[in-house]
């Protein structure tokens, strides 16, 4: 379980998160939602500790993040997975030396040792045999999953995901929420996304925080979300006028154009 508490963060006058109190639970797949400058991305930098917060805490169970010092902070680190937004992959390295980074860095796992961890991760993603690849030599949908492989690498108990479907095409970007998904329920792991991917919060939003001009604007499940009257929310949903047109035919006005 990782939980924000009394979350502030200010850039000089630019107040971006006003008192963000939050419970992201434990072996859920946990979402981030909002519109573009709704703090998001901040509010998931200081949940991963990139970013300092303000104010407020920020606790892994019972470590309060802020106050850990170096040892304990890596020692935490270790147990954090992270898929970044563009996968952050390295062009002049291999698939299979891009994802065993993290074990050169922080293990003294031996050679057999991380190889064999490398060909397990690589199934649990379906990306067997692409090991000698480059990043350059492999599509975008693709590239996600070697991201997703490389986050897991560490056995982590905590995972982040920053906009994972970002620059996929629909089919792909649901097939990469599988997949958290299920990697979140084989392992155990607190998952949190930050997205703004409405099939991501319909499909596998089980604890969902929506953020609005910083501050928490609605929390809930991917169940409550159609039936919940909070206008901010209902806003965010039907932003495109295609899907306004969809809620008012199921509200009874079939004569509305698609």
């Amino acid at each position: 379980m990782i939980r924000a508490e009394g979350i502030h963060k200010s850039f000089d006058e630019n107040h971006v998160l006003k008192g963000i109190d939050f419970t992201f639970e434990a072996s859920k797949t946990n979402l981030i939602i909002g519109k573009s400058g709704a703090g998001k991305t901040v509010l998931l930098k200081i949940l991963v500790g990139l970013m300092n917060p303000s104010q407020g805490h920020v606790w892994y169970d019972d470590q309060d993040l802020c106050d850990l010092n170096k040892n304990e902070l890596i020692k935490l680190r270790m147990q954090v997975g992270m898929l970044f937004q563009g996968n952050a992959l390295f062009d002049s390295m291999t698939v299979e030396e891009n994802i065993r980074f993290p074990m050169d860095m922080f293990t003294k796992m031996t050679e057999g040792e991380k190889k064999k961890r490398v060909d397990y991760c690589l199934e649990q993603v379906s990306m067997e045999g692409i090991n000698n690849k480059f990043p350059s030599e492999i599509s975008g949908g693709m590239q996600k999953r070697v991201g997703i492989a490389r986050a897991i690498v560490l056995k982590p108990k905590y995972l982040f995901a920053d906009e994972p479907n970002s620059g996929l095409d629909p089919k792909t970007a649901i097939t990469i929420d599988a997949l958290l998904t299920d990697i979140t329920n084989a392992n155990n792991i607190t998952t949190i996304i930050n997205t703004h991917d409405m099939n991501s919060v319909m499909e596998i939003g089980e604890n969902i925080c929506l953020l609005h001009f910083g501050k928490l604007a609605w929390q809930g499940t991917k169940d409550e979300v159609l039936d919940s009257p909070n206008e901010i929310l209902q806003d965010f949903i039907f932003a495109s006028p295609f899907l306004q047109k969809l809620k008012a035919r199921a509200m009874g006005n079939s004569s509305t154009p698609l």
